[in-house]
């Protein structure tokens, strides 16, 4: 080999140092490291570095996770179970609206199965409870105005109670009876907009009335009588919310009397009227 070509592969291994010298001082790199070794452990890190921070498939990530609502955030819903039981003292009379100077029963014990006995008191708090069960499930927070047979709650306490509860709208729960046993199927009840007490709610009223009871009605089979008015009733003329009274049905006939006393039907009552309240407050 003659001189000029160790004179040339001695330069060009000088410049070869220099770069490598340059490229390891600016990546961190120890010249004692060898290069290629140094990348691939940096490429392995950054990948385990980035799959740490992305959840596997079909996980949540933790940090994105919704948390439950707190109770100041949760939709108020007031569920009235009506009548009570006769050992609870129902004497007394009050206004049928404020200061309308018609007094009506404070509360009564409700109609009776004809064919199962069950006492209509007792099923509307059985309904009641299923349906605060369905509701409080699904976050919202409900308040009873009756969790017993043996408290006396007059219907314009009942109305109150809802009033200063933060509620968003009331839903009274009853059955219904009649002289005919051919009479059967549900309905709602709620003022007309000439109501002088709460006619302004009318809108709001009626359109709670047909969401429960078409929902209630496709849950349960059960023959849909459709929305009516009734400007008669204490516990909605004293109302401050949306407010309506589901009659489930008829206890004097056959049919809906005897599913209305079977707790497997139950529950689909108590759900139909959740999906119908929640349905109302979607929209």
């Amino acid at each position: 080999m003659n001189k000029k070509s160790i004179r040339g592969m001695a330069v060009t291994a000088a410049v070869m140092a220099v770069l490598v010298a340059g490229v390891c001082f600016y990546s961190g790199i120890k010249p004692n490291q060898a290069a290629g070794k140094q990348v691939m452990t940096d490429q392995v890190s950054h990948q385990a570095s980035s799959q740490a921070k992305i959840p596997a498939a079909g996980t949540q990530n933790p940090e994105m996770a919704a948390e439950p609502k707190k109770a100041e955030e949760q939709i108020i819903i007031a569920l009235d179970p009506g009548h009570q039981g006769p050992e609870a003292g129902m004497s007394g009379e009050e206004e049928d609206g404020p200061g309308s100077g018609i007094l009506k029963a404070k509360t009564t014990s409700g109609t009776t199965g004809r064919f199962t006995g069950l006492a209509e008191y007792q099923l509307n708090l059985e309904i009641s409870e299923k349906v605060k069960t369905c509701l409080t499930d699904r976050g919202y927070q409900v308040v009873m105005t009756r969790e017993n047979h043996e408290t006396s709650v007059s219907n314009k306490d009942r109305a109150k109670i809802a009033n200063n509860s933060g509620a968003k709208l009331c839903v009274r729960i009853h059955a219904n009876g009649s002289e005919s046993p051919e009479s059967a199927g549900a309905l709602c009840l709620v003022m007309s907009p000439e109501n002088p007490f709460v006619g302004t709610l009318y809108d709001e009223s009626f359109k709670l009335a047909e969401d429960v009871l078409n929902s209630y009605c496709t849950a349960t089979g059960i023959y849909n009588r459709g929305v009516q008015t009734d400007d008669t009733m204490t516990g909605i003329n004293w109302s401050k919310i949306p407010v309506i009274i589901l009659e489930m049905g008829f206890m004097t006939n056959q049919q809906d009397d005897i599913q209305m006393a079977d707790p497997k039907f139950q529950q689909k009552m108590a759900e139909g009227i959740a999906d119908g309240i929640e349905a109302y407050i979607s929209n």
